[in-house]
């Protein structure tokens, strides 16, 4: 019987004084491996194959995902293994996975979830199986058979609040969730990269902000310096002077000492769930996150004229077309007041109607021709 070691199953078989062992995500995948084992002969269990299972490709490539990427992105790709093998036997050999396969279980998905939770299951599919061809020792056969058609996707557009919004928003905020919001809109940073900031991280000398990221490839942990302004250095030095945990780390600390937040308290802040929500329902306006104050900084700073180049720089993407990406909205009303531009000034009048012919319009009786040979009789008639 499987039984649990950490985070695996181990599944374990004994016959003729022989004993067989192996790790698995789930226990039924466990349970399917012992079933299948003890079927064989025992003079069977060491026979020399041509390949690897798709299960032990599964755990190699989770044992490399773990130590690369970080903890959120590690359970999505465990997650994944785990309902790919739902439907996938794991003990099937590698060579014997087909494209049909993947793009049945890409099916299900798409169906039971949607079309972007599908996709995003065969990335993470496709970047395992191109790790095991490159380092997995045999090899992982050419082509990838996960390389299947991308499932169509509705995508809502992300809400940006409009800049008067965020500014009531920072003004209902007190104490350290101002100096939080302002540093989010002059940094256009990404959530975890705030609070993940120490103060080792803020230069008050040089004027500039460390912030630290893994959102580039690999997972490789990463930082870049950006200038710090004027108005956001004065708040981080009052902050640093008012915080009530002297000496602590991290510059934006749990503060909260209510039953459920009692045991983080001075300690940095993972998630933040409700705080936005909040903030909003006091300012009264709709509601917006973290990440969409980052996506209206680089609006803010597209509208003032700034090139793709430099908002790319402040958002620290790798490549412009993701910064094109972010400023999708904000071309859209460039092109209206392009559209708006092509009738000159003072030409644009209104098309006036005489009252009486719209009436008489109106009153007209509905004269649909019954058939084609009618339109056509009466088409004669006219002429």
């Amino acid at each position: 019987m499987p039984f649990k070691r950490g985070q695996k199953w181990v599944a374990q078989v004994r016959k003729d004084g022989q004993r067989r062992e192996k790790l698995f995500l789930t226990k039924s995948q466990a349970i399917a491996w012992e079933t299948k084992m003890r079927r064989k002969a025992a003079s069977d269990w060491n026979e020399r194959t041509d390949t690897v299972s798709i299960g032990d490709w599964a755990q190699r490539y989770l044992d490399s995902a773990k130590t690369r990427f970080t903890a959120k992105t590690y359970a999505e790709k465990v997650a994944l293994f785990k309902s790919f093998f739902g439907k996938v036997d794991p003990t099937t050999p590698v060579s014997k996975l087909k494209p049909a396969d993947v793009m049945a279980y890409i099916l299900d998905q798409k169906e039971a979830r949607s079309g972007n939770a599908a996709n995003k299951d065969r990335k993470n599919l496709v970047a395992a199986w191109n790790w095991g061809m490159r380092y997995m020792n045999p090899q992982l056969p050419i082509p990838n058979p996960c390389l299947v058609e991308r499932m169509p996707e509705v995508r809502e557009p992300r809400y940006v609040p409009p800049e008067g919004d965020f500014w009531k928003v920072y003004a209902v905020a007190e104490g350290q969730d101002k100096v939080m919001l302002l540093a989010f809109i002059h940094l256009a940073a990404r959530r975890g990269e705030i609070f993940r900031l120490k103060w080792s991280d803020v230069d008050f000398p040089n004027h500039r902000v460390r912030l630290w990221t893994r959102k580039r490839m690999g997972g490789t942990f990463e930082y870049d310096w950006l200038p710090m302004t004027g108005e956001l250095g004065r708040a981080l030095s009052e902050w640093k002077e008012m915080c009530p945990v002297k000496g602590a780390a991290h510059v934006f600390l749990c503060l909260d000492q209510s039953n459920f937040s009692r045991d983080f308290y001075g300690k940095p802040y993972l998630y933040r769930i409700h705080v936005m929500k909040r903030l909003c329902e006091r300012a009264g306006v709709q509601q917006f996150g973290f990440h969409a104050i980052r996506h209206l900084s680089a609006s803010i700073l597209f509208k003032l004229g700034y090139g793709v180049g430099v908002i790319q720089a402040i958002l620290r993407h790798q490549s412009p077309n993701t910064t094109e990406r972010y400023l999708r909205s904000v071309g859209l009303e460039r092109v209206r007041e392009a559209l708006e531009e092509l009738t000159p000034a003072g030409k644009g009048e209104v098309v006036q109607f005489p009252r009486g012919q719209l009436e008489s319009e109106n009153e007209k009786p509905s004269e649909e021709p019954s058939s084609p040979q009618t339109a056509m009789a009466k088409s004669a008639e006219d002429v």
